[in-house]
């Protein structure tokens, strides 16, 4: 079965919760998720993100869930590395 390896998704966040807790909330999802977070554009309200995320069977469903738990939108999905 093919399992998703990385991703990079486009997500825009409002300022809370800061960049490093919105990192670890998505890092806890799984055992081995490695998170790196770029801060692409800052305004008044919210930060646009490039999140990149890599491990095992990343959960994609669990991912995006905890994006819209923190408060922030998932634009796009800009990069996806699958191992079959």
């Amino acid at each position: 079965m093919a399992s998703v390896q990385r991703l990079v998704l486009d997500v825009l966040k409002p300022h809370q919760p800061n960049t490093l807790e919105f990192a670890r909330a998505i890092a806890a999802l799984g055992e081995g998720y490695q998170v790196d977070i770029r801060v692409l554009e800052v305004d008044e309200d919210t930060e646009t993100l490039q999140v990149i995320i890599e491990g095992n069977r990343l959960d994609f469903e669990g991912i995006s869930g905890a994006i819209s738990e923190n408060g922030a939108s998932l634009h796009s999905i800009d990069e996806v590395s699958v191992v079959g």
